[in-house]
């Protein structure tokens, strides 16, 4: 019979990672994201404004060019005037670059966004030695997400490429007739043919970006994987050991406690079994519709709860069964439990008559 060593599986990460691994994760800058998703989105977008902006980008460059071929020539080459013509043209030349550059701009940050949210972490700028180790690069030539860019990259201008002789073959004629055209009627033509490869090639390329998001959340799903060992001590620094947690309890004991002291003063009456149970109430119909426990307790904190009560002078009924049953039964801020109203009901006349409340 074939015997197996556990043991041998005890560091198999097979778990998925807890919120604080990932919450971990995150702030060191590990996160599932697709670079060629901002790449593919950018370059639509960009190719989506050339369709509507590309008369008035046209426009700006060829004033910029006849103006250089109409005045600037006729300028000596100096340092001065080269200068000159440069500070002249560069407003010209910026009005028409920056919508391009602000369109990629916001779609770059809205695209990164839309993957992981705002995240600002310079864990990953760190140095680090191993990204020079000879080895480890040579690892990381061979590992599997290695592989992957490099079927992404062969794949994608595989796509490109055929999207393009499409497009081509698909307009042959016009194309053929380009050499036919003075520059002038040729821009036209060509500026539709562009537009058609970068919108094709655009989403082409946002459809291999999917393809590689869901990849790079499998990947990265399966790399903040965690050890059953991983969880237990996360779980022992998160809740921390024993014996802390019975200090806090502990302490936690000791502030409700005394709170409930503090409350005792209020009571109306304190039922009692001489030695072992004491038990506060309070009727305020205002607050409650049945009388509620205000402090609850056996052997020690029954004796503190009665000494508080005789130094307010509350006053106190022996009732043994009704003591031990409100004790076990109702807890202290809650109204006491429907069989004991008349018994309870019978003590409090009884205590308000002596108090002359009634």
């Amino acid at each position: 019979m074939l015997k197996l060593d556990l043991q041998f599986f005890a560091g198999e990460k097979t778990e998925k990672a807890t919120p604080k691994k990932r919450q971990d994760s995150r702030k060191k800058g590990q996160v599932a994201k697709s670079q060629d998703i901002n790449a593919a989105l950018v370059f639509l977008f960009l190719f989506l404004y050339f369709s509507f902006g590309a008369k008035f980008i046209l426009e700006q460059f060829l004033d910029i060019l006849a103006e250089g071929f109409s005045h600037n020539l006729l300028f000596d080459i100096t340092e001065q005037n080269v200068m000159k013509v440069f500070m002249d043209l560069l407003p010209k030349i910026a009005f028409a670059v920056l919508p391009i550059m602000a369109v990629a701009l916001v779609g770059g940050i809205l695209t990164n966004y839309a993957q992981i949210g705002l995240l600002f972490s310079t864990e990953t700028l760190k140095f680090d030695l191993k990204k020079i180790n000879p080895i480890m690069g040579a690892k990381r030539i061979f590992a599997m997400r290695a592989l992957v860019e490099l079927f992404k990259s062969v794949l994608k201008i595989s796509c490109i490429g055929l999207v393009t002789f499409f497009i081509l073959w698909a307009n042959l004629k016009e194309v053929l007739l380009l050499a036919q055209k003075g520059v002038q009627d040729a821009i036209p033509t060509l500026g539709k043919l562009i537009f058609q490869m970068g919108i094709a090639s655009s989403l082409v390329l946002l459809f291999i970006a999917i393809l590689d998001y869901a990849y790079q959340r499998y990947d990265y799903e399966k790399n903040i994987r965690m050890t059953k060992q991983d969880i237990k001590d996360e779980h022992k620094n998160t809740e921390g050991d024993p014996q802390i947690r019975s200090k806090i309890k502990q302490k936690q004991r000791a502030m409700a406690m005394s709170r409930m002291m503090q409350d005792v003063p209020t009571a109306d009456v304190i039922i009692t079994n001489p030695t072992h149970y004491a038990v506060a109430l309070k009727y305020d119909e205002q607050k409650a519709d049945a009388p509620y426990v205000v402090a609850s307790g056996v052997d020690f904190v029954a004796q503190k709860i009665k000494g508080v009560a005789a130094q307010h002078d509350i006053t106190m009924i022996e009732n043994r069964p009704l003591a031990r049953g409100l004790y076990e039964q109702a807890e202290v801020g809650q109204a006491i439990p429907e069989e004991f109203f008349k018994a309870v009901a019978e003590i409090l006349a009884y205590v308000y008559r002596i108090q002359k409340k009634i």
